[in-house]
């Protein structure tokens, strides 16, 4: 067991290294907005440690700027961050019912989309060791990527920390496009969502609401509908839930 978990942590170190790239790339615009916010750069890189999600930050730091209230900074983070909600609940289904709350718990405190995307793709159960390898190198990224924006991220011109934020996009289509090679039901699902995306940021009434609540409405309804046309069985685990 020691041995197939010694395995899987190098794997998750080897697939978390390239997250951790990006995301130290796409902290410095992050950095910059926690400078202009009036945090220090170690204020930044902790803030960081503590909330790996980008638009979660971004509308702390922002609400900082702004002089909000502790429960108004909660709220407006809280609102941001919904998504993580539904990727917790599909990420808990990817666990064997033997995996221990302790492993789930400190996974969630690091569920990022890109964690969330890497994680699901693997076969059978999910071996939380899997998880903490990604996690080893991408938390130290996002949080050292921020507190460098927040110290030098002002040097740099506009164009060059808007190219750095384009590196994200790129790590999304990184981790879509195998599983689209492999699945021909997933392709079309997620043509579907990018159109259904689009419209739901121009059409009336829907375009009103936050970027979150309609990311909400869209990964169930979309996920709903392609769980019922395309029903998947569940994958047994490769492996035994020994922690």
């Amino acid at each position: 067991m020691k041995e197939i978990n010694r395995k899987v942590f190098i794997k998750g170190i080897y697939d978390g290294i390239p997250i951790a790239l990006g995301y130290f790339a796409v902290s410095f615009s992050l950095g910059i907005t926690a400078q202009n916010a009036g945090l220090t750069p170690i204020q930044a890189m902790i803030a960081s440690l503590l909330c790996n999600a980008s638009a979660g930050e971004y509308a702390g730091f922002t609400s900082i700027a702004t002089k909000a209230t502790y429960m108004e900074i909660a709220i407006i983070t809280m609102i941001a961050n919904l998504r993580y909600l539904l990727m917790s609940f599909a990420m808990s289904q990817k666990f064997s019912p033997k995996t221990k709350l302790l492993h789930r718990l400190i996974i969630g405190f690091d569920l990022t989309d890109e964690i969330f995307g890497i994680s699901m793709s693997q076969k059978g159960f999910l071996n939380p060791v899997y998880v903490y390898g990604a996690m080893l190198f991408s938390i130290p990224g996002w949080a050292i990527g921020t507190g460098i924006g927040a110290l030098a991220g002002n040097l740099l011109p506009p164009n060059v920390v808007s190219a750095l934020s384009v590196a994200l996009y790129g790590m999304f289509l990184a981790i879509i496009i195998p599983p689209c090679r492999k699945d021909k039901i997933i392709a079309p699902v997620i043509a579907v969502c990018f159109v259904l995306s689009y419209l739901s940021s121009i059409l009336p009434v829907i375009s009103n609401l936050s970027e979150g609540t309609r990311i909400i409405i869209l990964t169930v309804l979309i996920s709903s509908v392609a769980a019922i046309i395309f029903p998947k069985d569940t994958e047994e685990g490769d492996y035994e839930n020994e922690e």
